[in-house]
């Protein structure tokens, strides 16, 4: 709640820059975005491999001093162990009956699937700040839609665009308010308070505004801003990668809308992505998962959240300084455009 309203405000002006900016400003941006993105992400997955690293050692010598105490005869009583905690956000666990653990401990932090999946599922959602958020993406997407039926740049289009301001800013605003007085938490950061400032929350709802801009200037979801930056706040990567998809429901739907109405989105060819993309998800979410099971090192989901952003800045990147080549050939304006000629 305090990333998504902000994240969806930011793609609202992303998108009216992207018809502002010409192609290469665009393409030079996102080359140094994701290659400082990647860079970044990757030394954070380097630390996170040593962490992991040090608390396997650690966990080891736990567990053979733990069996040398029981193998002595004359020792009957049980030693008083407490497990290490791996990540921010686990708890210890009190009931031992819903997880297995492997002989080395390597699957000590992952929880195992319960029988009842959808239950457990429904219990976990918070239907609340849902229903906040889904609230404030149809209003979003309400003024978006009314604004086609006014003249661009009339008074009219500019006041419903600024209407998304108080929107957005009033949830944002309210969890900022509710995570400083310590009446609402971060669940990830685990069952102790956090002591929250007030420029922290303000550089939050400032990044939540500049990764949708980033989003809807590239024409992305925001998961490749989200996500290197939630690993900076201390979230764990499994919650990270799953945060980062939701928030991408919201925000890449929201582009979609804002392209389709500025009509820059091709159907067709945005079908068969989505097809591709949907095979690709589930099949990388299944392989990740087997390596972290067996690694036992969630700083995989890391190095590889630095490998695509990486590979996305070469890829794009190319492309786009190809299409930069031709305009200069052919001498095409490559100049800032007029939002009021659309």
């Amino acid at each position: 709640m305090l990333f998504q309203p902000m994240l969806m405000l930011g793609i609202s002006i992303g998108v009216s820059c992207n018809v502002i900016f010409a192609d290469w400003m665009i393409t030079t941006l996102l080359i140094f975005l994701f290659l400082g993105t990647s860079t970044k992400a990757f030394f954070k997955g380097v630390e996170t491999w040593k962490q992991e690293t040090l608390r396997k050692k650690e966990e080891e010598q736990l567990r053979l001093e733990n069996a040398s105490i029981h193998v002595e005869p004359e020792e009957h009583q049980e030693v008083d162990f407490k497990s290490l905690p791996s990540e921010p956000g686990q708890t210890r666990e009190s009931n031992t009956n819903h997880e297995e653990r492997n002989a080395n401990n390597e699957e000590r932090t992952i929880e195992q699937i319960p029988i009842d999946v959808a239950k457990k599922i429904w219990l976990n959602v918070r239907w609340k700040e849902l229903g906040i958020l889904v609230v404030v993406w149809v209003v979003i997407l309400a003024l978006q839609i009314l604004k086609t039926y006014t003249t661009t740049c009339s008074v009219k289009f500019w006041v419903f665009n600024l209407l998304q301001i108080p929107v957005s800013f009033s949830v944002s605003i309210y969890e900022a308010v509710a995570l400083y007085k310590g009446t609402a938490r971060v669940t990830s950061k685990g069952e102790g308070s956090v002591n929250w400032k007030i420029s922290q929350l303000i550089l939050f709802l400032f990044a939540g505004i500049m990764a949708g801009l980033v989003g809807g200037l590239f024409g992305l979801g925001g998961g490749f801003i989200m996500g290197p930056l939630f690993l900076e706040l201390g979230v764990p990567p499994q919650v990270s990668s799953a945060t980062a998809t939701f928030i991408m429901m919201f925000s890449s739907s929201m582009s979609v809308v804002e392209y389709y109405i500025l009509k820059r989105f091709p159907i067709p060819y945005a079908a068969y992505l989505f097809g591709v993309c949907v095979i690709a998800a589930l099949t990388g979410q299944h392989i990740i998962r087997k390596l972290v099971l067996f690694l036992g090192r969630a700083s995989i989901i890391i190095f590889c959240l630095a490998f695509m952003i990486f590979m996305s800045a070469w890829i794009m990147g190319g492309v786009g300084i190809n299409k930069m080549v031709h305009e200069i050939k052919s001498n095409a304006y490559m100049g800032f455009e007029n939002l009021c000629s659309y």
